[in-house]
């Protein structure tokens, strides 16, 4: 199944692609970030296209700042799905940064890079908030780190910091939209356990050997789901905002999986409503 050939293919036509757009997204620099995160969406639509991409999409999702998507973490393949259907910028850690490549068109990206040492919260946090501030949509992996896409891990509540509002700030909470990300089928057929693991990157898999087998296996399918969106002011507490999101992906991560997504591409019915026993009892 692996074409060695299609593979080269790709990851050329992926050079040519990103060679081509540079010039392009420089010249928009004199209208900020947001002109410039509208052509990032624009190239990485084209390298979706080149590495056979097939992505579907359920749901609604926030196309506008200031609001907060929060999403499974399968590979750095997510970064270019989410990225060719939204004007968005990501929240990575601060190692991508210096990774060879990926780190390169993160940050020109305009990526925010969190240190997510113990004593950099609040700082970090405080970053988070000012570019919501200035109406960026944010997209934020709350894991803290990817896996074999079978599953979804915990989210960490205290990524979910950011959602809440300042004493000293009025106005509505910040919305935080669930996102679920799944690789189901691989050259239309329903994708086998064992292959999801050649798109999910996690461990300690090497980024240019798995790329390379990547390109060269199919043409896969990535299920995206966007979730009603919440608002912290809904919960109890960011505890309890982050067990919704984190129930509410995995719910849909498990129907992707499963095939059994609504066909009208709708919102899987659990997906409608926050758990009644996270929510504050005046709701609000």
């Amino acid at each position: 199944m692996f074409n060695p050939l299609i593979a080269a293919l790709r990851l050329a036509g992926f050079l040519v692609v990103t060679l081509a757009m540079l010039p392009i997204y420089f010249s928009y620099a004199i209208g900020g970030r947001k002109a410039q995160v509208r052509v990032s969406a624009g190239y990485f639509r084209w390298v979706a296209r080149v590495m056979g991409f097939r992505i579907r999409v359920w749901g609604q999702p926030l196309t506008a700042g200031p609001a907060l998507l929060v999403a499974n973490h399968v590979s750095y393949f997510d970064i270019v799905v989410l990225n060719s259907l939204l004007p968005a910028f990501f929240v990575a850690k601060s190692e991508v940064a210096g990774w060879p490549g990926l780190g390169f068109l993160a940050r020109i990206a305009h990526t925010v890079f969190v240190d997510r040492k113990r004593g950099a919260t609040g700082r970090e946090r405080d970053r988070l908030r000012q570019r919501l501030r200035e109406g960026d949509l944010l997209i934020l992996f709350p894991e803290g780190t990817s896996n074999d896409g079978n599953g979804v891990l915990p989210f960490k509540s205290a990524f979910f910091a950011v959602a809440e509002r300042p004493a000293e700030e009025s106005g509505p909470a910040v919305p935080v939209q669930p996102v679920s990300v799944a690789y189901t089928r691989l050259d239309g057929l329903p994708m086998q356990r064992a292959f999801r693991p050649f798109y999910a990157w996690y461990g300690d898999m090497t980024l240019t050997d798995h790329l390379f087998a990547a390109a060269g296996l199919g043409n896969p399918t990535i299920d995206i789901i966007f979730h009603r969106p919440v608002s912290i002011e809904e919960f109890k507490d960011r505890k309890a905002l982050a067990n919704h999101c984190r129930d509410t992906v995995h719910h849909g991560v498990s129907l992707a999986l499963a095939g059994r997504l609504p066909a009208d591409g709708g919102l899987p019915p659990r997906s409608a409503r926050p758990r009644t026993d996270s929510v504050r009892p005046n709701g609000g």
